[in-house]
Formats: C-alpha cells, structure tokens, sequence
C-alpha cells in the first residue's frame, strides 16, 4: 500500500493506457452509485457545485442538471478532454485541469461539493488539507458529498479511513447529515454549520 499521496503522473499513465479505467460508461456498480448519490443530496438544486476528480465527466453530465453552475476539476487532461467532449451542450458547467489540494479554486465559494471516489489518494495530512479547503469554500448551510469504494487497494487509505480522517478533520466546521452502507461503497454527506 502506498504511503504518500498519489501523484498525477499515476493517472495520466492511467488514462493513457486505458480512456475509461474505471468502466465509468459501463459499470452497473457506477450507476447505481450515481443514483443513490443524486437521491441523497437534500435539494432539488444548487447555485454552485464543485465535482473534485470528474474524470471522464459521466457524473458530471448528470450533476450538471441539478447545478446553476458547476465547476468541474480533474489532474488528468487526458479525462478533462472526454468530460469536455461529453458535457458540451451542458452550458452551466465550466472544467478546470487542477491537483488538490495545491490547486484548489480558492476564490469561489460553493453550495456543494463531491468529493466522489477521491479522498483514499490522499495520505492523512493531504485529507485534513482538503477538509480545510472545504471548509473555506463552502457556504454556510453547504453539502458536501462523499463517496468512497470499500474494497481493497493499494491506496494510501482504505475508503473507511479516509471517509473517517476527513470527517473528523471537517468536525469544526460541518456536521453529518446522512451516511448510507452498501456492500460495495459508503456514502456520506455533511453540511457546513451556519455562521461558522
């Protein structure tokens, strides 16, 4: 299992070896997950969001009907190309190549965030960097989705401890909402406390 976080350079030899790595287009397990995703965000619609780790933009797409605006961002261009191609008639979404934490959009605020199979890349002091970039830029009365694989791999965390060490890393700003367990992927969602 790798210790430190996982550096672009994996995903662009990812993408370049294979477009859909993940089966996003064709997974079963993909579209359930999406659904349920969708069906657990409390509003009908958001201002802004922010989709960390778009990837080839199949997610994207179907956030995208549910969002004034969304700001896509992924460290592969590779995947921003195809997410590009597949959401070009979704005017309301805007893609951005960027590596999290570092490259965080610091100057916008959002309703909500997906942070969706992601924060398992991360090594602990990289997830409380991104616990706090959320905290930052999101709203008062804010979302913030997380989903995560529970299988195994080589990743600097499993999804049960990086879902923990980012919830607990968000403690002082956002409280839970909802968690749901599947057999295959946990899905939690927090909200930003108001006036905090």
């Amino acid at each position: 299992m790798r210790r430190a976080s996982i550096e672009p350079g994996y995903f662009n030899a990812l993408y370049a070896r294979d477009a859909d790595p993940w089966r996003f287009e064709t997974s079963a397990y993909e579209r359930e997950k999406y659904a349920a995703t969708l069906a657990a965000l409390p509003r009908r619609s958001y201002g802004a969001a922010l989709e960390v780790g778009c990837s080839i933009g199949v997610f994207t797409l179907a956030l995208s009907t549910r969002c004034g605006r969304l700001l896509a961002l992924d460290c592969a261009e590779a995947a921003l190309t195809r997410a590009r191609a597949r959401c070009a008639d979704a005017r309301n979404v805007a893609f951005r190549r960027a590596r999290v934490p570092q490259d965080w959009p610091d100057d916008e605020t959002f309703d909500l965030v997906i942070l969706s199979e992601l924060v398992y890349f991360f090594d602990r002091a990289n997830v409380a960097r991104l616990a706090e970039k959320v905290g930052a830029s999101l709203r008062p009365g804010g979302h913030c989705a997380l989903v995560h694989w529970l299988g195994e791999t080589d990743y600097p965390l499993s999804g049960d401890d990086a879902v923990t060490a980012f919830l607990e890393a968000s403690q002082s700003f956002a409280s839970p909402l909802s968690a749901r367990r599947e057999a295959a992927y946990r899905l939690d969602l927090i909200a930003r406390r108001a006036g905090e």
